[in-house]
């Protein structure tokens, strides 16, 4: 079971266990003079009761979860809304947008159990998603949306929201709290794993990170993994402007994403950083803007793409001898 842990007076985060794998989002709980405010939910029904009841406990007897804040429209930071009856859910205006075509708890479900488990995209959803119960979830759209800033209290906690998007999704907003030095920066920041941005461009989700940096936190939240200090978010900004330096040179070589993620991941680039096949996503937003091509992104094509070099590199793909075989007449 994942418990919260305290970041700062009134403040916890929950970090629920896991490496190298998706949907294992980090929570926030912002408590003070009996009000608290929730920094995203997590993915499942189930995941999101842990969390709530931790959250309660920390908070105290008679406090009142009155708000929960979308960092961004994923499900795996937002599909847990229903469960707080009542609260007012907050998010960007643009969040709406991501909202429309990511695929809902049912078309996950499907993807995880009618998909065929010896090809790539069945074989990748099951290893990543499978662990998860999406059954009964209705997506709770938000109740408030703003653009640019908005400045909340939690009690006598100030509260500010950052609208930073578009960088990992259109809508992106950070939860700043000036007095602690904390900053919750959703899936603007990764930690110990390739991130996924589907928005993008690079560019954009640097500058993102720099205004984080310029907000002087002594702490940094990602969407997942580990907590930041600002050195570690710096050496963030560096990974985000090489990958996009080096997105620039391939894309002119005439190359695809997934031709230039395979390449990066042969040179072993970004070492100690898990799920390098991510990078194909990633680096297909690149791709989108370079190209001028304004189309919303096909979700699960991209991460089609990351499966299919995630399959070939993990023993589980047939050879080619044994390809051939299986099509022989």
């Amino acid at each position: 079971m994942t418990s919260l842990s305290q970041l700062a007076p009134g403040v916890h985060l929950w970090a629920p266990e896991g490496h190298r794998t998706w949907g294992l989002a980090n929570c926030g709980l912002i408590s003070s003079g009996g009000d608290a405010l929730l920094v995203d939910t997590p993915y499942s029904l189930d995941l999101t009761d842990e969390f709530l009841s931790a959250a309660r406990s920390a908070a105290g007897s008679g406090a009142r979860i009155r708000t929960v804040v979308s960092t961004h429209g994923n499900g795996d930071h937002t599909w847990g809304n229903q469960r707080v009856v009542g609260a007012e859910f907050i998010a960007t205006r643009r969040t709406l947008e991501h909202q429309c075509f990511e695929p809902t708890p049912e078309q996950l479900r499907a993807l995880i159990e009618n998909t065929d488990p010896d090809h790539p995209l069945g074989w990748y959803f099951r290893q990543h998603f499978g662990r998860f119960d999406f059954s009964g979830i209705t997506v709770q759209a938000p109740t408030r949306t703003f653009d640019g800033r908005l400045d909340l209290r939690v009690g006598d906690t100030p509260v500010e929201l950052h609208e930073v998007g578009p960088a990992h999704t259109v809508g992106d907003l950070v939860v700043h709290l000036p007095q602690q030095r904390v900053v919750f920066a959703g899936d603007v920041v990764f930690a110990g794993d390739h991130p996924c941005h589907w928005a993008g461009p690079l560019e954009n989700t640097a500058a993102a990170c720099r205004r984080i940096l310029d907000l002087k936190p002594e702490w940094i939240v990602p969407g997942h993994g580990p907590v930041l200090n600002p050195g570690g978010l710096i050496a963030y900004i560096e990974y985000l402007e090489d990958l996009a330096g080096q997105a620039l040179l391939m894309h002119g070589q005439g190359r695809t994403p997934v031709e230039a993620a395979e390449i990066l991941i042969d040179e072993d680039r970004y070492p100690g950083l898990g799920l390098a096949e991510r990078m194909a996503i990633t680096l297909a937003g690149e791709w989108r803007h370079l190209n001028g091509d304004t189309s919303d992104p096909d979700l699960v094509g991209l991460v089609g793409s990351a499966a299919r070099i995630a399959w070939s590199r993990s023993g589980t793909a047939p050879t080619t001898a044994e390809a051939t075989a299986a099509t022989a007449p």
